[in-house]
């Protein structure tokens, strides 16, 4: 058996090759992050390999820096292994009790992982291919969190010019509300606004409910409001409210998206009551390969869902954390899941 360790970086990536008796085949060598960089080692790796059922590639996840090299492996039948840092660092402390750590020593260690752990699963381009739904529902998950805040500066904003709405709306974060204050973004200008004026575009952004009493009910408030007259705080909730728009618009274009490779991946994770394409398709992105899972356990553990433990001689943690370690989008689709699972699912009540 032919074993590569590669450790990856942003501009280059240390390698070293040997044979599953421990013989250095290719001493520790740099080859740049580049397509000649990568077709260098391929040539090194087909020198003493010419079967490549043979050959166990390893290199750590270190997200988007080993992506590209990771693809370029897996198209030329490479089977490839990813491994996580954290293991790397114990194993190689494990080895010896000098504080050494380089480039080159991480590709050596790297290298014997492969000779040493028969429990490794090899990448499998669904994996690799897998990532496209990964990159998408945490781009998705980032943008509606990032206009959760931008709704956050909306309430702080309408505090400050117009206090009373919130007791006029259901909610300030609608349609309509939203139309009204881009127009009018304060009590002073609600106030001010012709009545014929505030009813049509009240009447219109909430396709009919809002009458001309609400109109006249909204500018009474308007002109009794102990709202400040601050026009730099109004431009500001008019940008806050144009760009949560954007974000909608973006949001519902990388829902599409996700929601296409759902429909092909035909998963039975949306049979489950209470999970929607949006959460499934994040618990089937960041677990990847539920095979790679022998028990639950494992799967809580790679979520960081596992309770810390803590004994030294008589003294034993009363009170265990999680871990909290993996992946925090994994964890947050499956506390989210669990809550909907359970109101929907009567066995879970």
């Amino acid at each position: 058996m032919i074993l590569v360790g590669i450790d990856v970086a942003k501009d280059k990536h240390d390698c070293l090759i040997c044979n599953s008796e421990g013989e250095i085949l290719f001493n520790a060598f740099t080859i740049p992050n580049s397509m000649e960089g990568f077709n260098n080692l391929y040539e090194k790796i087909k020198s003493v390999c010419d079967d490549l059922s043979k050959l166990k590639v390893g290199l750590e996840a270190t997200g988007h820096y080993s992506y590209n090299l990771l693809g370029y492996l897996l198209d030329k039948g490479c089977p490839t292994f990813v491994i996580n840092p954290l293991h790397t660092n114990l194993y190689r402390k494990s080895l010896t009790l000098r504080k050494t750590k380089t480039d080159k020593v991480d590709a050596h260690t790297i290298a014997m992982m492969l000779m040493s752990d028969v429990n490794l699963k090899s990448y499998s381009n669904t994996l690799y291919h897998n990532e496209e739904l990964k990159s998408l529902t945490r781009y998705r998950f980032d943008k509606v969190q990032e206009r959760a805040k931008l709704k956050q500066s909306i309430t702080r904003l309408v505090n400050i010019l117009f206090p009373e709405l919130e007791k006029l709306v259901p909610m300030l974060h609608m349609k309509s509300v939203y139309t009204l204050l881009s127009e009018f973004p304060s009590a002073h200008h609600i106030a001010e606004a012709h009545l014929t004026r505030l009813t049509n575009l009240l009447h219109n952004a909430s396709k009919g409910r809002y009458s001309r009493d609400t109109a006249i009910r909204f500018r009474k408030a308007a002109r009794n409001s102990i709202g400040s007259n601050m026009p730099a705080k109004s431009l500001e909730l008019k940008h806050t409210i144009k760009l949560i728009g954007e974000l909608d618009t973006e949001i519902k274009e990388i829902e599409t998206a996700i929601k296409e490779i759902m429909n092909n991946l035909n998963s039975p994770i949306l049979s489950i009551p209470g999970i929607n394409y949006r959460m499934g398709a994040m618990i089937i992105a960041e677990i990847g390969d539920f095979d790679n899972f022998s028990s639950p356990d494992k799967l809580l553990a790679y979520a960081g869902l596992s309770p810390s433990t803590y004994q030294s001689g008589q003294l034993t943690n009363c009170y265990s954390h999680m871990e909290k370690r993996g992946s925090r989008y994994l964890r947050y689709a499956l506390f989210n899941a669990t809550r909907f699972v359970c109101r929907w699912e009567p066995s879970f009540s």
